[in-house]
């Protein structure tokens, strides 16, 4: 007995201290991931989405965009259960549309060295379920080869996706159109400065999203400088189920909105909690500068429905009457909806009395555990939103307008007020610094550094999906969280 003893103790000492610690370490059993979020700070109704948890570790490594072995396009086309890491920042100039069509995939953008991943000339699309996209820049841009789309989009009747911390600008169309899912979130997303004037077949078309969903929440984003959509609200158009269309909207700070602004909810339940409206030089020339949203009735070219309407709840949403462009006037009539939220719903042609849209209790449509005050999630979203693990030169200066009630710029094709025309208008795309990844001998997406100093085998790639440093998440859950974990509020 003793003799083996001081074998398995040799070997043991043989093996390291690495090794060691790995031995010590708890092995937790799968947990039932339907009830663990995403990654902390997740919320609403996608709240749960798993995404590519447990799988394989793909390993971006290059900006190009020609499908071969390392680069995001690669990766997004595998299949399987997926984790997207990268070891580069930079513009990606995208050849064609990029769509995740195959689900079960998380893409960290946040594991970018440097100053981050931003997506040039074409949409970044998600047509598929499971599905988790952080800390990922979309600025499209105006190029002749397209005709109007959008920065990034969703609307194929999937589910289970949440989108976190990304920003998206500079769309020919909206900027960001998620609908006619289920299980969604988009949270703390900014999303700036479509293009008023550019190459859309329709002509202007400067539009912030369209969004809607079979149990959807959009929380603490921040919309600035559009001239329409912010958002439209899609409805039942399509699906003819009014019933299943569940949508809220907490804790959004719309900034510079122009036109009709939020409108339409075509068939659907709909919660507005405490979002933040700050009319802008832009708003002040339109009659949305008072209006929390603009009602339509279906007018049954989808779904042969015509007439079905929206039925909505407001409660908690201020309008911020500072805008130095504002008459005395219009300040009255925003201090007025501000007492009242009812009195910021506007009926298109006055279809139906009031009485049949509103209603005095919310609607249950998802958990949502991180609603704010208002004036709370004000500043959260200008601190927080956005690809803000290295928020870029552009976020920052739409942060600072918001925040300031101002704006820097105008279009090159008539553009006034803060909205522009192409990227050009703004100076461009600014250049993203990146710098060497760290040492990761083996390619499991976890530094070695970091592996060790929490117990784990840096020469062993299957700890990842381990359940070592958590009875929730996965060590490489546990590392990618860990980067970004200080970019959420304390809930209130």
């Amino acid at each position: 007995m003793k003799k083996i003893l001081t074998g398995t103790l040799c070997g043991l000492l043989l093996m390291g201290p690495v090794s060691l610690l790995a031995q010590s370490l708890k092995s937790y059993p799968v947990p039932d991931r339907s009830e663990v979020p995403a990654f902390p700070g997740a919320d609403g109704a996608g709240k749960y989405t798993t995404g590519g948890a447990g799988g394989q570790v793909l390993i971006v490594t290059s900006l190009k965009d020609d499908g071969t072995e390392g680069t995001l396009r690669w990766a997004i086309r595998k299949k399987g259960p997926r984790t997207i890491v990268f070891t580069v920042s930079g513009i990606i100039e995208l050849e064609s549309p990029l769509k995740i069509s195959n689900g079960d995939v998380t893409i960290a953008g946040q594991t970018a060295p440097g100053d981050g991943i931003c997506l040039k000339n074409y949409t970044f699309g998600i047509q598929a379920d499971n599905v988790i996209v952080r800390f990922i820049r979309s600025r499209m841009g105006a190029d002749i080869k397209q005709k109007g789309d959008d920065a990034m989009n969703g609307f194929k009747n999937h589910r289970n996706i949440i989108i976190d911390h990304c920003s998206m600008s500079w769309s020919t169309d909206e900027c960001a159109t998620f609908y006619d899912n289920s299980n969604f979130t988009l949270q703390w997303c900014i999303i700036s400065e479509s293009l008023a004037n550019s190459i859309h077949e329709k002509g202007a078309h400067g539009y912030g999203g369209i969004w809607g969903g079979q149990g959807a929440s959009f929380h603490h984003n921040l919309l600035a400088h559009h001239t329409n959509r912010t958002p439209r609200l899609c409805g039942s158009r399509y699906t003819g189920k009014p019933e299943e269309e569940k949508v809220e909207l907490f804790n959004n700070v719309i900034y510079n909105y122009g036109s009709d602004g939020a409108y339409a909810g075509e068939g659907g339940s709909y919660n507005f909690l405490n979002n933040y409206y700050k009319p802008g030089p832009y708003t002040a020339t339109k009659s949305s500068y008072k209006r929390l949203f603009t009602a339509y009735p279906d007018d049954g070219k989808n779904n042969n429905v015509k007439g079905v309407h929206g039925v909505f709840y407001f409660n908690g949403n201020y309008i911020d009457p500072t805008c130095a462009s504002l008459s005395e006037k219009q300040r009255q009539a925003i201090m007025k909806v501000n007492k009242n939220n009812s009195d910021g719903l506007v009926i298109k042609n006055d279809f139906a009395p009031q009485r049949e849209l509103l209603v005095d209790t919310s609607f249950k449509i998802a958990e949502h555990t991180s609603l704010q005050s208002t004036w709370d999630a004000f500043e959260s979203v200008l601190q927080f939103a956005g690809a803000s693990y290295k928020r870029d030169s552009y976020d920052t200066r739409i942060v600072a307008e918001t925040r300031k009630g101002n704006y820097t710029y105008q279009g090159s094709h008539g553009s006034t007020n803060g909205m522009i025309d192409q990227p050009s208008d703004v100076g461009g795309w600014p250049e993203y610094w990146t710098e060497k990844a760290p040492a990761d001998t083996d390619r499991d997406g976890m530094p070695d550094d970091w592996e060790k100093a929490h117990g784990l085998n840096p020469n062993n790639g299957s700890d990842a999906k381990n359940y070592n440093l958590s009875p929730d998440y996965t060590n490489l859950e546990i590392y990618l969280n860990s980067l970004v974990q200080h970019l959420f509020p304390d809930s209130k």
